[in-house]
């Protein structure tokens, strides 16, 4: 009887103990894996409401945690959004083996570029004025240039470099793979057109990365991001990302670029993209 008592009395305090147990260890590896955060922003500049997505570092959501960390803004390319490389790639995987905040951006087709025939459709202002102040708002980020980094392909690619030489203050790290860096130049796409306007246009002046890296005052070098370039052999825009490499080389602006085999595709990028995370992370401050 006394032995029957005694059992139950454990079960009493056994089940509780064990349940606590599991929910620990259950907090404990959700806090320490990575995660991913949708985000709404009712965007004033764009005349719409954007999408974003977060990846956040391991232990980013543990409770005693207060660090803050560096931030890369993840660019798409043209006929993409900013679920892409969390679809198309390993990206919670490699982000795992760094400790900052992705945030991936939705541009549209914007080319990141405020338009030069559609007042409302301003996605450079809306990276700047809007998304940037919403993402340190929301989340535990290094809120100043030397925490902040920007990156991405192909359209992003040249959304990425042109925000980093156009504002020195905002980035210290930019990247590109696969940039698509000709596009102020180019009028065959109605995309294209629609952005930066006529062949004369000022907004295509404003935004051609070579006219940019060309007319940079001396004075503003040493203020730049470090610029971080790959291609592939095989691809299209190989010989305008040769041309923007020769071009840093004799204004001496600090870069990297490198080619690599392959085209421009998803299995390119999903193969490059942990050098980017990880030289964003070399680059960027260090979670405080």
């Amino acid at each position: 009887m006394m032995r029957a008592r005694w059992r139950r009395r454990a079960r009493l305090i056994c089940f509780p103990l064990a349940a606590l147990v599991l929910l620990l260890a259950v907090y404990t590896y959700r806090s320490w894996s990575v995660g991913v955060e949708a985000v709404q922003l009712e965007s004033r500049l764009v005349g719409k409401r954007l999408e974003y997505n977060v990846v956040l570092p391991r232990g980013y959501s543990f409770i005693a945690s207060r660090s803050r960390y560096p931030v890369l803004y993840l660019l798409h390319g043209w006929n993409g959004h900013s679920q892409d490389w969390l679809a198309q790639t390993k990206l919670r995987e490699y982000a795992a083996q760094q400790n900052l905040i992705v945030v991936l951006v939705e541009g549209e087709n914007g080319w990141y570029t405020n338009s030069a025939t559609v007042p409302t459709d301003q996605y450079e202002d809306y990276v700047l004025r809007e998304l940037i102040p919403d993402v340190d708002a929301r989340f535990r980020t290094i809120r100043d240039r030397n925490g902040r980094g920007i990156a991405g392909f192909s359209m992003g690619g040249y959304g990425a470099l042109k925000l980093g030489l156009k504002h020195t203050e905002v980035f210290a790290f930019a990247g590109s793979t696969s940039g698509a860096l000709n596009a102020a130049r180019r009028t065959d796409n109605e995309t294209i057109m629609h952005i930066f306007g006529p062949e004369d246009s000022q907004t295509r002046n404003d935004n051609d990365v070579f006219q940019v890296v060309r007319t940079l005052p001396d004075d503003r070098l040493q203020a730049l991001p470090f610029f971080y370039m790959d291609c592939g052999t095989e691809d299209p825009w190989l010989n305008t990302n040769r041309a923007m490499s020769r071009i840093l080389d004799e204004r001496k602006i600090a870069h990297e670029y490198r080619e690599f085999p392959g085209g421009h595709d998803w299995k390119y990028w999903d193969t490059h993209l942990p050098e980017i995370l990880r030289l964003a992370s070399q680059k960027l401050s260090a979670s405080q």
